[in-house]
């Protein structure tokens, strides 16, 4: 048996744990720079607030209704999200997160110990709520897709509780035909509407098709996802995750960047992100992108990018910086407003199996970058810098309705007063 638990609205949920007054209240959060809606509670979603809608379009009508609005506050986030987890992997010896929110469980050998999977659901729910006051939703199936679509069913359905259960076939046919094809795990938008285009509207009619034909007309992922709907396990759980073939870290401004420092600080610290990712999964790259532009939307839309090879492949955050040094002067252009700027790494190597060279010797500095991940992992992120990140701040994003980082800054720690 599986089981998905997934926290509801997690980063709405997530600004109400530490704020007792706004726990009966509609919030939303929003994305970077404050732009667009990205999540919306409960009450939120009573009023019909919609998410992924630009929130200047909706400013006005979100203040009539009394809507708490509140800045992507990520610190607070993962933070919450680790002692989440902490508290799920009690319930299960095989535990895989899946996402910030989201985590699968897998019972092997519980049928003797579990005497109802409903009770037990709740019994999760209940020591989430205690240890973090998030609400979750827990789901379980036969099959991790299964499990996905049980857990759909306790939090969507009208008569949801919060926990539900496919274990036999009459549960597995009730909640697969209440459920849009849309709403299967790993069925995107695009393929949603090629299906229904034959005719396959809910998770129940895609569960009837044969796998082996989904398999010749669409993919290999389909028919592992009929398979799965059906009962029959095709997820491998000590499969290997795949390496990432390439890695950017772009973001938009909070205010738009006129200053070459402001500018030459942002692409930075895109590089420190990137350089910091491949060490993570044991990376090299041959090449990395440098860019920065305007707004489209602007008079005189100006872009301006480039490859950047080198000779030996790193993944030291000062042979980065040392390259967008190199192109600097051509992507800055006294008089442009810029809106975006990025750093990308692409043909990308194991560092283990590296193509060294014979003419040139790597300019990195592993001793030197293994000493600030090791500062930066136990003091914060950005503990550890190279100076030319610290030029300025002008260029971070906006965040104007940013709550406090509770759990993550000294200054923000709540205090009880009795």
């Amino acid at each position: 048996m599986y089981a998905l638990v997934d926290a509801t609205s997690f980063y709405a949920s997530a600004e109400k744990v530490f704020d007792p007054s706004i726990r009966k209240k509609p919030v939303i959060v929003l994305s970077n720079n404050d732009g667009c809606i990205v999540a919306v509670s409960p009450e939120a979603k009573a009023l019909g607030v919609p998410k992924f809608q630009p929130y200047f379009k909706l400013k006005d009508a979100l203040e009539q209704h009394g809507v708490v609005v509140r800045s992507s506050n990520y610190e607070l986030y993962a933070d919450l999200s680790d002692k989440m987890m902490s508290v799920i992997n009690q319930f299960s010896d095989r535990h895989y997160i899946y996402s910030i929110d989201e985590s699968f469980l897998k019972f092997d050998g519980y049928g003797d110990i579990v005497d109802s999977w409903y009770e037990y659901g709740h019994s999760i729910r209940r020591a989430v709520w205690r240890k973090t006051k998030l609400p979750v939703g827990v789901g379980f199936g036969p099959t991790p897709t299964l499990a996905k679509a049980a857990n759909h069913a306790a939090k969507k359905f009208p008569d949801a509780t919060g926990v539900a259960v496919i274990d036999n076939e009459q549960s597995r046919r009730a909640i697969l035909a209440q459920m849009g094809v849309g709403d299967v795990w790993g069925v995107g938008r695009c393929l949603t509407k090629k299906l229904n285009l034959l005719g396959i509207e809910s998770a129940l009619d895609l569960a009837k098709q044969s796998p082996k034909h989904m398999r010749r007309q669409f993919s290999v992922v389909l028919e592992r996802t009929v398979s799965e709907l059906n009962g029959i396990e095709c997820l491998s759980w000590d499969e290997v995750k795949q390496r990432k073939k390439e890695i950017f870290s772009t973001r938009s401004f909070g205010e738009r960047v006129t200053t070459p420092e402001a500018l030459k600080a942002s692409l930075i610290t895109h590089c420190s992100i990137v350089t910091k990712k491949l060490r993570q999964q044991q990376s090299l790259a041959k090449r990395i992108i440098v860019f920065a532009h305007s707004s489209p939307f602007e008079d005189h839309y100006f872009k301006k990018s480039f490859i950047q090879g080198f000779p030996v492949s790193s993944n030291d955050v000062t042979v980065f910086a040392n390259a967008v040094e190199s192109v600097f002067s051509q992507i800055y252009q006294p008089g442009v407003r810029y809106y975006k700027s990025g750093v990308g790494a692409i043909e990308l190597e194991d560092d283990v199996f590296q193509q060294t060279d014979m003419f040139n010797q790597s300019q990195d500095k592993p001793e030197l970058m293994k000493c600030m991940d090791e500062v930066n992992n136990r003091y914060g992120s950005t503990a550890m810098r190279i100076g030319s990140e610290l030029q300025t701040s002008t260029w971070h994003m906006r965040r104007e309705f940013l709550s406090p980082r509770y759990t993550t800054r000294w200054p923000d720690i709540p205090v009880i007063k009795c």
